[in-house]
């Protein structure tokens, strides 16, 4: 009797991993991002459950219990399972949920981790030779328990043959929102992201693939601004005339700006250009030369420098990656 291989699990199905000492934070993210019910996603949106590491009711942090819905042989069905955090960076991780998480894998499944969550995939050996990261502070003691990952802790995510692993608690949301985009496209990432109030950018030497808007706070001194840059990105726009348009001397514009932002205006101005060069790169069949010019970089080169300088891949293999089909 010929044996079949196991059937790929369902692309929509997501599982967190439930355990004793559970991160309440971390596990809060995942349930906020898949776990809850959008119906005006459409039917196609996630399937959601709660696997238990082993039965009965579960500490988590907070002083309160967590009473799963599901265990190990449900945790190995998921497309997509997430571990989020750990109940120590030094703690040992079950055998059987090795075992479990190794078989998922080898099925075609995502294995994901927040902050110290790593510690559970770097036990599989799926990291050995690849690089993840964790939190600061436990980028050094990840490093020595488990010498053959290559531990990079300047980074908010990583991703190695479907193994994704994210550094501090809040950055398991911005790997999160980079799932959802891969698996639904930049405009329903983009709306999940505004829905939690990410920060409008997020970098830190890291390529981060997902759509970072400024959100025009209500009564936002340079919400006019943001509008009035963004219709005009294919002009030249210098500092003087942001400063003009917004009403300000040169000196006191960027002083404002840069305490509202976060970044100096012409940081920012170059951040737009980008994103608008991404979009466009997404869901156009302009070249690069039409693109660079569109974005006001004047040219395929300059466009190219500071595409690679902030997400770190080229506009071509951008492009390649991200672009949507139709």
């Amino acid at each position: 009797m010929p044996i079949h291989p196991d059937p790929r699990p369902d692309p929509r199905s997501v599982a967190v991993l439930a355990y004793d000492g559970l991160c309440t934070f971390e596990f809060g993210q995942v349930v906020e991002v898949f776990g809850l019910p959008r119906p005006e996603m459409g039917p196609d949106w996630y399937r959601f459950r709660v696997c238990a590491e082993r039965p009965g009711p579960l500490r988590a942090i907070g002083g309160f219990r967590v009473e799963a819905d599901g265990g190990l042989a449900e945790l190995g069905e998921a497309a997509t399972i997430v571990i989020p955090g750990w109940r120590g960076i030094d703690a040992p991780v079950p055998d059987d949920l090795v075992a479990t998480l190794r078989a998922a894998h080898a099925r075609g499944s995502r294995l994901v981790s927040i902050c110290s969550g790593v510690v559970v995939l770097a036990a599989t050996g799926l990291l050995d030779g690849k690089r993840a990261t964790t939190h600061w502070k436990y980028a050094e003691r990840l490093a020595a328990r488990f010498p053959a990952v290559s531990v990079d802790a300047g980074v908010l995510y990583t991703e190695a043959d479907g193994v994704f692993t994210s550094a501090g608690s809040a950055a398991g949301l911005d790997l999160c929102v980079h799932l959802v985009r891969r698996d639904f496209g930049p405009r329903i990432a983009n709306e999940i992201g505004r829905r939690l109030v990410l920060p409008p950018h997020r970098e830190g030497g890291q390529a981060q693939f997902i759509d970072r808007p400024v959100a025009d706070r209500e009564g936002s001194r340079f919400a006019h601004l943001f509008d009035w840059v963004r219709a005009r990105l294919h002009e030249r726009i210098t500092v003087d005339r942001m400063a003009a348009e917004a009403a300000m001397s040169r000196r006191s514009f960027i002083r404002r700006f840069e305490a509202a932002t976060g970044s100096p205006p012409g940081e920012w101005l170059t951040g737009e250009r980008v994103r608008r060069a991404a979009d466009l790169l997404e869901g156009s069949g302009l070249g690069v030369e039409r693109i660079a010019t569109e974005c006001g970089f004047g040219s395929a080169d300059a466009l190219r420098h500071h595409f690679r300088l902030r997400l770190g891949i080229s506009p071509t293999a951008y492009r390649r990656q991200f672009a949507r089909a139709g």
